[in-house]
């Protein structure tokens, strides 16, 4: 079974991890995986040094492709995916989560009548101003196999009149955050690099274009890390385009004695999540790896994909309200939260396997 991969985002290459060890673990069984890089991440501590650290390997095509609008973005990556698919002729194509790369990877794979495997199918925010949220829809309605992380997303693809396909699978993050915890500890010296002390310092991230790209949400924003950094440590991993943003919106001074620092490794940042004391976000990805080492969050966003994590108390919302953010971070301690796991038992990549072996060839829903 050949299967080609399109990653292109920092969460879609560790969600790839998992995949990609399960798979050479059965070396010999006939699997064989043509891992295909977008260029969506094209910052070197953004994508490169992922592959290396997560035991990956270089994919076998970069495309190159990053920047200008979505429309253009998501058009330049169809017609070179096209190209790639044309030469492959996959059993599947597997994608993951809900970027631009997942919405293209779609679409020409759809175009050319090849079956697609969706990885976190059935999230919802019932956003639609999100772009993850009209990717994610589109790349659910697209896809022969729906791998579901968590028994909600099952039931929003039911609402969606969407049965056939669905697996529930677990979480292949969760997969991830188990093998690589020990790793990390035994491989990075971050904490020390930066002067920090476990559970003395928030952990913050911000890249979500309804924060980045709206300069009264990224001023709130700004001003709830800088109001915390007044207390504490604020150590902030900056992405790229927020930079740019907080740049071009006059909000540098703003940030205080926040550390601001460039993005992290992999291994560089599990370390800092596992030994945060609160960790401040709008990353989905980081939501769940928060609630994985079982470190409170708080989510500068008005709603959420992973609604486990609230209700399990571990995630409050604050949208982009810095008044809100400091209040949620300050009483962190007094939140009742449970211990539930609602995102398997680490064996969604085995379980993914099993499924696309045993109905490659898939057939059209």
């Amino acid at each position: 079974m050949k299967l080609v991969t399109v990653v292109g985002a920092r969460p879609q290459f560790i969600k790839a991890a998992a995949l990609s060890r399960a798979m050479l673990a059965r070396r010999g069984s006939g699997l064989s995986e043509v891992l295909v890089h977008t260029g969506q991440h094209y910052d070197e501590n953004m994508s490169n040094v992922f592959f290396e650290e997560l035991g990956i390997g270089a994919p076998a095509y970069n495309l190159g492709i990053a920047g200008g609008t979505h429309g253009a973005m998501t058009g330049k990556m169809i017609e070179a995916l096209e190209r790639v698919l044309l030469v492959e002729r996959p059993d599947w194509v597997l994608i993951y989560g809900d970027t631009n790369s997942t919405l293209a990877a779609a679409l020409a794979a759809i175009k050319l009548h090849m079956p697609i495997a969706h990885v976190e199918s059935g999230l919802r925010s019932y956003n639609m101003r999100m772009p993850e949220e009209v990717n994610r829809i589109v790349a659910d309605r697209l896809s022969s196999l729906l791998l579901c992380p968590t028994e909600a997303a099952v039931a929003n693809l039911a609402k969606e009149g969407l049965s056939n396909g669905v697996h529930l699978v677990g979480d292949v993050m969760y997969d991830v955050a188990l093998y690589f915890a020990q790793v990390a500890e035994q491989r990075t010296s971050i904490l020390a690099q930066l002067g920090v002390t476990p559970k003395a310092y928030v952990l913050a991230t911000c890249h979500r274009a309804e924060n980045t790209d709206d300069p009264e949400n990224l001023a709130g924003v700004v001003r709830g890390l800088a109001g915390l950094a007044a207390s504490r440590p604020v150590v902030f991993p900056i992405h790229p385009r927020t930079r740019a943003k907080i740049q071009e919106y006059g909000l540098l001074g703003a940030l205080g004695s926040v550390t601001v620092i460039e993005p992290l490794s992999y291994l560089d940042m599990v370390a800092l999540e596992r030994h945060a004391a609160v960790i401040v976000t709008d990353s989905g990805g980081v939501q769940k790896e928060a609630f994985f080492y079982r470190v409170p969050c708080v989510t500068a966003r008005k709603e959420t994909e992973w609604v486990e994590t609230v209700s399990a108390g571990w995630n409050t919302l604050v949208g982009s309200d810095s008044a809100r953010m400091i209040e949620a971070v300050n009483r962190h301690a007094q939140l009742e939260r449970l211990e539930a796991n609602p995102y398997g038992a680490g064996d969604a990549a085995e379980r993914i396997l099993n499924i696309m072996l045993r109905l490659a060839p898939a057939c059209d829903r």
